[in-house]
């Protein structure tokens, strides 16, 4: 069932989100937890783009927990375009909520990102954060993301064969010594991947089933 939510930022800024929780009998209970970062504000991304719009529908039932959120100045949330600043703390506030919600306490939680927004999801260092989904990243926002990438902590790309933003040769050569991090290239595909979603739910409900067992 889809839960319209408010959230609110360090710095005060309210933000549009919605929750999704496990759908079925067989998921009663979570198997993951996941927040989903939008594209970038200044070119028309929202959190009903379409790859965060899709995973938002599709993982759920396969007992994974979802949480998107607008970043500020975008369709519902205050505030206004902070060029990669605020918005962190807007990832951040995003994490909090599903923390609100026990998701946190158990069930691995993914932080996910498309193109910007996977790029503010690599500049987020929570320690309640088990694992990183990065689709697309450009790699040009993300504010010292070899905090991340030398975390001990799962990272996994999903990039695309023909991505015009930032190729998949240049993605892989810049996380070179990265620790823990895997590559899919979706073949065919663009930094848009119109027509090939379905690989990058599949490959985010791979990802995040072949994390184990819920923490202790």
């Amino acid at each position: 069932m889809l839960e319209p939510l408010t959230i609110i930022s360090a710095d005060g800024v309210e933000l549009q989100a919605e929750y999704r929780s496990a759908q079925g009998e067989a998921h009663d209970v979570a198997q993951a937890a996941c927040v989903l970062c939008h594209p970038h504000p200044q070119y028309g991304g929202s959190m009903h783009s379409l790859v965060i719009g899709e995973l938002f529908r599709e993982l759920p039932a396969h007992g994974v927990s979802c949480l998107r959120f607008n970043f500020r100045g975008v369709e519902g949330s205050g505030g206004a375009w902070d060029e990669g600043r605020g918005e962190r703390a807007d990832v951040a506030a995003a994490i909090d909520a599903l923390a609100a919600r026990g998701a946190t306490d158990g069930p691995p939680l993914v932080l996910a990102g498309w193109s910007f927004g996977a790029d503010m999801a690599l500049s987020t260092a929570d320690p309640r954060v088990d694992a990183w989904l990065a689709i697309a990243p450009p790699l040009s926002f993300a504010a010292e993301p070899d905090v991340v990438g030398l975390d001990p902590r799962p990272k996994h790309f999903v990039l695309g064969e023909r991505d015009q933003v930032s190729t998949s040769e240049h993605v892989r050569a810049a996380t070179a010594h990265w620790n823990a991090t895997t590559f899919e290239v979706v073949g065919g595909a663009d930094h848009f991947f119109v027509g090939r979603t379905d690989r990058v739910v599949t490959a985010a409900r791979d990802f995040i089933a072949g994390l184990g067992e819920p923490r202790e």
